[in-house]
């Protein structure tokens, strides 16, 4: 099982990893496969299912499949190019996708939300189709946005679990806790350098090393953004930006020496709250897992650069690869994707990163490091996923918060120990996977009980 650095952490575009994102590049992939193919289309179809449906409009799925359609990628979005594009296909019923002839594309007729039962292999499925001029099918593909900005087809979804059991070619092919456990104490390797070992198998280390420092610059860039930026969240919920006003009243605070030790907690909650309110604007942001809960690692991350003594930039790389391990062993073993286990699997998955990231560059050993991803995941069990009106901000922006807080918390008792623990992380890791297979679906980001049902959506 290998699960790169950059497979856990990508640049992309809010609200959503597997509503936003994924649907983008599935019209990416979908574009590539109709330029390999001997067809000649003349339009496109789209339609959407699951929780990609019910929750479509508040997470911008509409406009990223019209997007990815129109050849937008996350990594590399644009904001005004793609505005323009918007316009100019709402005006012409069409799309002029790179390589490709123009072709008929109108988004009130030709893109549909359907609402009925999900598709069969995972809640956040969509079909796309390329039709002739007559209006016949002649290309189709159904695609699966499995969370985190991971996008399989039907085929690549249903071959899944024997590919993950492929030989990796890795020196550390860990697939639980408990193995990579094993291989560091056989090793004598921390957590990080085995996962950079792992790395250097397929990049080498110059592009491993800066790709880690883009990802952080990407993160800390999208912070500070959010912590200057003031105004009203768009959606129809009116939700007003928070992070600016309690960052500067935090600031002012530091003159005046008040030493609650509470306010530790707000500059936590404020990095968060800062990448969070940015995600719902549609800004750039890394997923981290995913978008909605990307702000829970940069704001642990930054708490630790600005607030504990001895925190140095050179370490950030080992915070990233520790984090990207345990998040592998989530998303391979469990889930990262809200519509399918809930947010346990979200924030929880990047409280347990984060916990163990910072556990790790604070000199914890591998059996600390695990115990603190546990202790951060086993403290998000059974969450929802019940975002208001569909819209990743309420309850989304304040969770991360907290999810940094408890991942703090959890790298602080870990290193208070020896590592030697009750419950091991591949059983909490196991649980998550059990409760988000019982859990109700309308609690795994449809929007179709809990708080979304329950308080007011204007």
């Amino acid at each position: 099982m290998f699960l790169s650095v950059f497979d856990m952490f990508k640049v992309g575009v809010g609200p959503s990893s597997s509503h936003t994102m994924g649907p983008m590049v599935a019209g990416a992939r979908f574009l590539d496969a109709l330029r390999a193919s001997p067809f000649h289309a003349h339009g496109l179809k789209a339609s959407l299912h699951g929780s990609l449906a019910f929750t479509g409009k508040g997470h911008a799925t509409d406009r990223a499949t019209i997007l990815g359609l129109a050849g937008f990628l996350p990594d590399t979005y644009d904001h005004e190019k793609a505005e323009a594009a918007l316009a100019a296909i709402a005006e012409t019923g069409a799309v002029t996708p790179p390589g490709l002839p123009v072709l008929q594309f109108r988004p009130d007729a030709d893109l549909a939300f359907d609402y009925g039962p999900a598709l069969p292999g995972h809640a956040n499925g969509m079909i796309l189709m390329a039709t002739d001029a007559q209006g016949d099918v002649i290309l189709q593909e159904t695609y699966y946005s499995i969370g985190g900005g991971f996008v399989l087809t039907a085929s690549e979804h249903a071959s899944a679990g024997a590919k993950a059991k492929k030989p990796s070619g890795c020196p550390y092919p860990f697939q639980k806790a408990a193995e990579m456990l094993e291989m560091a104490a056989a090793s004598g390797k921390s957590i990080a350098e085995m996962k950079r070992a792992n790395e250097l198998h397929f990049r080498s280390a110059r592009d491993l090393d800066e790709g880690m420092a883009r990802l952080w610059q990407v993160m800390n860039d999208c912070i500070e953004r959010g912590l200057a930026a003031d105004g009203i969240l768009p959606g129809g919920l009116k939700v007003r930006r928070r992070a600016k006003g309690i960052h500067e009243a935090l600031k002012a605070e530091r003159g005046l020496n008040i030493t609650a030790p509470h306010v530790i907690n707000d500059w936590m909650s404020v990095y968060a709250m800062a990448v969070n309110e940015e995600n719902a604007a549609g800004g750039q942001v890394v997923t981290a897992p995913t978008n909605g809960a990307a702000g829970v690692l940069p704001a642990v991350i930054r708490y630790w650069l600005d607030h504990v003594p001895g925190a140095t930039q050179s370490k950030i790389g080992d915070f990233l690869l520790t984090a990207a391990a345990i998040g592998g062993l989530c998303k391979h073993n469990a889930s990262i994707s809200g519509a399918e286990c809930g947010c346990q699997a979200e924030v929880g998955s990047a409280a347990a990163m984060s916990a163990a990231g910072l556990c790790a560059v604070m000199g914890g050993t591998p059996e600390q490091v695990e115990n603190a991803a546990e202790i951060a995941l086993e403290h998000h069990l059974g969450m929802t996923c019940d975002p208001v009106k569909g819209l990743v901000q309420v309850p989304c922006i304040e969770r991360n918060g907290l999810g940094a807080i408890k991942a703090v918390s959890a790298a602080s008792l870990a290193l208070r120990g020896d590592g030697k623990h009750f419950v091991p992380l591949d059983s909490a890791i196991e649980t998550m996977r059990q409760t988000g297979h019982d859990m109700h679906e309308k609690y795994k980001e449809t929007s179709l009980g809990g708080l979304a049902v329950n308080i007011p959506n204007c």
